[in-house]
């Protein structure tokens, strides 16, 4: 079997686990790095490979229009196209094409868009997005889903929540297909997860991971909907309510959510992958993580402080740097800035998942969560320059 998933430990809802997969394999709980367009912002697939990086992400829908996920597949797929030979897993591209808000139509069949590049109209359906993620080769494929805001009503959310579960079957029945008529030759096996919706309706979420569960046996189920408006008491609440509808020997991916603290809580309630564009997004705006809660580098106070980004952090930006000369670089507009703080961010939040899986290990994650989580938000400096 292709894919596999084991769980190492468990401390009431945390896990550790292990993700068997064509590329490789992927101890959990863990941070996925996303290079959206086949790229970490920044960063060198070398980087990642010097931190540790497991998995990361890409984009079917800004890999679909640009280079084009044909080209991607004539050139080798993926792995080869941007040299990153562990695991891959792209995302369909329905939070992409469910921003495009006046730019797009939705039916029953899929949804007629205008691409943000050039204007020019496209569509993407079950059938299509399967296709294109097939050409791009992960090893990991999400579904193709209906997203909506994150405080949606429940006729909204029922609406989009049994929309996804439709859409799901044509998924799963277009990827069988491809399997089956469209072998690449030297391309490894891929594996479908499907996405639970819902909003923040806990009824909605359970009927919808009860519905996923009696179509098949899923390698993997993704969370999605989350993130994205929503309190953060409400995201834990979900998380709660899906813990026992989930089964147990299967991994659960958090989609979009990245934050550290918001890192920490998932695995606290059954999260084993996470994925955000957080820490390059923010780390290119000057924001750091460190273990006593973000910080901006452009602040004043930092224009002589000759300590690391993070006294704990063994990032090749820490070790050798002073947050004086990276605030240096980003007054001095200075690319390296950017790179270093990029850099850092994803070091941190894949080294936090690994301590996590090392306190889950030892028997200790829940001493840790909480002092961990305590420490980071302890920090009353404000955040802005």
């Amino acid at each position: 079997m292709s894919f596999a998933f084991t769980l190492d430990a468990t401390i009431g809802a945390a896990r550790a686990g292990r993700l068997d997969t064509p590329h490789g394999v992927v101890h959990s709980p863990v941070f996925m790095a996303v290079g959206t367009l086949a790229a970490v912002k920044a960063l060198d697939p070398d980087d990642l490979r010097a931190m540790d990086a497991q998995m990361i992400l890409a984009n079917a829908y800004h890999l679909h229009l640009r280079p084009g996920d044909e080209l991607v597949r004539e050139l080798g797929g993926l792995h080869e196209f941007m040299q990153w030979h562990g695991p891959i897993l792209t995302d369909s591209g329905g939070f992409q094409v469910f921003s495009l808000e006046g730019l797009r139509t939705i039916s029953e069949d899929g949804v007629d868009f205008r691409s943000h590049i050039d204007g020019s109209s496209r569509r993407f359906t079950p059938e299509s997005v399967m296709r294109i993620e097939r050409n791009l080769g992960a090893d990991v494929v999400m579904q193709f889903d209906h997203v909506i805001p994150g405080q949606s009503d429940a006729a909204v959310a029922r609406d989009a929540s049994e929309r996804s579960l439709r859409w799901l079957v044509r998924c799963a029945t277009a990827f069988a297909a491809l399997n089956a008529d469209d072998p690449i030759p030297g391309r490894a096996a891929q594996a479908l997860f499907p996405i639970v919706q819902g909003g923040i309706h806990a009824g909605l979420r359970t009927e919808a991971a009860r519905a996923i569960r009696d179509m098949g046996d899923w390698s993997g189920f993704g969370i999605g909907g989350l993130s994205v408006g929503e309190p953060k008491p409400e995201m834990h609440r979900i998380l709660e309510s899906l813990h026992h509808e989930l089964p147990a020997n299967r991994p659960r991916y958090l989609m979009g959510v990245g934050f550290p603290e918001d890192l920490v809580e998932g695995v606290r309630r059954g999260v084993d992958l996470f994925d955000c564009v957080a820490p390059t997004r923010m780390g290119r705006n000057g924001t750091v993580f460190t273990a006593d809660g973000r910080l901006n580098i452009k602040r004043a106070e930092f224009r002589a402080d000759r300590r690391p980004l993070d006294d704990a952090c063994a990032c090749s930006a820490c070790t050798r740097f002073t947050r004086a000369y990276i605030r240096h670089l980003f007054l001095a507009d200075e690319i390296l800035g950017l790179r270093l703080l990029s850099l850092h961010n994803v070091h941190f939040l894949v080294a936090l998942m690994q301590r996590a899986r090392v306190a889950l290990l030892d028997g200790t994650f829940h001493g840790w969560s909480e002092a961990w989580l305590q420490r980071y938000h302890s920090r009353t400096v404000p955040v802005s320059a």
